[in-house]
């Protein structure tokens, strides 16, 4: 987790919330001393419920997991 000053984020304020954006926390020091954190908001259950609902059947069961994904005569090395 980053540690920043008040004063550098205050100054990089655009670029902490990029990275905050992305997932990364936030340590907010003041004289040495963490007075806050920043992090991204949590997901609520309605997200988790959405998106489960949308990755549901696009995990592919392959039964020779070792077999090329293509034909060979596909391949652009082939050509």
């Amino acid at each position: 987790m980053k540690h920043v000053t008040i004063t550098e984020l205050r100054e990089k304020l655009s670029h902490y919330l990029a990275r905050i954006r992305t997932g990364e926390r936030l340590r907010v020091t003041c004289s040495g001393r963490v007075i806050a954190e920043i992090a991204p908001p949590l997901t609520t259950a309605d997200e988790v419920k959405a998106a489960r609902s949308r990755l549901r059947g696009s995990v592919r069961c392959y039964e020779g997991p070792l077999d090329p994904a293509i034909d060979a005569s596909e391949w652009k090395a082939y050509r």
